[in-house]
């Protein structure tokens, strides 16, 4: 029997799924944003709506005001609650949106239209511990649904063109926003805003990595490891992690991408190496406890570093294993996954066409869900078989490569599709529900 699948949403319009967090904690609607373009690389979206899956109902949750645009929304784990992206209200010359000019959002399901500010912001020295100075980005609870990551860009030192010993440029790096010590700043500055969690960086990049070093001029794209955390050799338990992606520089000069892992405390509060909130001439330090490691080093091969379409890393439940894509040697990308306590990747799919979305593991760690040949499809996370959900289509029909998310119960996907519509193509939100006997394709 083919697994079936639904298209949830109709109508005209632009839909997009970030690519983890989308469904609500009953696994009965599925969260988006209305970015126009297919892809969402036009952040013009001005809703963050869900729709219920069994009946197509829409509710709109919030709605950007005064020329803000919003998107990029995922659901707490356990909680009627969503974070999402929040442009500038009033856009200015000198402040229209972009990667340091953008926030975190929290809106409760209950209470549409009323957003809390997750991040605080501080654009004036002496900068405030616990805010940021610039915009964070695919905002993603934990498992327990206590912190947030993010990634981060810097408006205070993105005007500097040049790093020098005493002066450091923006770079993207990743943070994490913890609750219980909401965080009140000076309005001496009209971009500047309270929140209502703790905000700190937990990576350190440089813009001129020695080549051949563990150093990154870039942290971008993390994922949570594990509901636990994972166990270390030692059969203790680090609690808390982040898998990211690294951009390193080979010793002959090339910029490759590499897994990393940072380890953190469990608090985010005690200063480290430097000051939590930076300064006018450096970026916000890592607070004290915090660990960051290369799990993979890739360069000798046919095809250095993580490749493939966009995609963030995404950790099995039980903690034991990463997963990346990067091509095979026959250039072809695959599904990889690598321990948090590092050693060689593992190949886990072999197949003939290539990976060709994000993906997401089933709450149980035994499927993996991704796009593939037209197709949405799962790939046994023991085995490395991949199967065949959904009929292979065209590509201007294909499910997007941006999503394609697991529901909390592990038996349905949702993804977006290109659908004919009685003006235009328009992105819809869709499901598959999964058959117990998947073909292969």
């Amino acid at each position: 029997m083919n697994a079936v699948e639904q298209q949830v949403t109709r109508g005209p319009g632009g839909r997009i799924l970030t690519n983890s967090g989308v469904w609500s904690p009953d696994g009965e609607w599925i969260v988006y944003d209305t970015r126009s373009d297919p892809a969402g690389e036009v952040f013009d979206g001005d809703r963050i709506e869900m729709v219920q899956v069994r009946t197509g109902a829409v509710r709109v949750l919030y709605e950007g005001r005064r020329g803000a645009h919003c998107g990029v929304v995922t659901f707490h784990p356990r909680q009627e609650r969503v974070v999402f992206i929040l442009g500038p209200e009033d856009p200015t010359p000198d402040w229209q949106y972009g990667p340091f000019h953008r926030q975190g959002v929290i809106v409760e399901v209950a209470r549409p239209g009323v957003g809390l500010n997750l991040d605080a912001r501080d654009l004036t020295p002496p900068f405030t511990a616990g805010a940021l100075r610039g915009g964070s980005h695919v905002h993603v609870w934990d498992q327990a649904g206590e912190w947030v990551s993010f990634t981060y860009e810097d408006h205070v030192l993105a005007s500097m063109r040049e790093e020098t010993a005493e002066q450091e440029i923006n770079l993207r790096n990743v943070g994490v926003s913890v609750p219980g010590r909401p965080v009140r700043v000076n309005r001496d500055h009209p971009r500047n805003h309270d929140g209502e969690f703790f905000t700190v960086l937990v990576t350190h990049t440089t813009a001129r990595p020695q080549p051949g070093s563990d150093q990154i001029k870039k942290a971008c794209e993390e994922g949570w490891i594990g509901t636990r955390g994972y166990l270390r050799p030692d059969g203790t338990r680090q609690r808390r992690a982040l898998a990211f992606q690294g951009h390193v520089v080979t010793a002959s000069g090339e910029t490759i991408t590499e897994v990393f892992v940072a380890d953190l405390p469990e608090g985010l509060t005690a200063v480290g190496e430097g000051p939590l909130a930076g300064s006018t001439q450096w970026r916000p330090r890592p607070p004290k406890g915090v660990t960051q490691r290369r799990l993979t080093y890739t360069a000798d091969r046919r095809y250095p570093g993580v490749q493939g379409p966009r995609h963030w890393l995404r950790c099995a439940p039980d903690g034991s294993r990463i997963a990346f894509l990067m091509r095979d040697e026959a250039g072809i990308v695959q599904l990889w996954t690598v321990s948090p306590n590092g050693g060689p990747p593992v190949q886990l799919t072999r197949n003939s066409a290539p990976i060709g979305s994000t993906f997401t593991w089933s709450p149980d760690g035994q499927l993996l869900a991704h796009v593939m040949d037209g197709s949405v499809c799962v790939t046994d996370t023991q085995t490395g078989q991949t199967h065949r959900l959904t009929p292979a289509t065209a590509p201007d029909q294909a499910p997007r490569p941006e999503a394609c998310v697991f529901s909390p119960n592990g038996r349905q996907i949702a993804f977006v599709r290109r659908i004919p519509s009685p003006e235009r193509l328009a992105n819809q939100v869709c499901v598959v529900t999964l058959d117990p006997r998947p073909s292969r394709p």
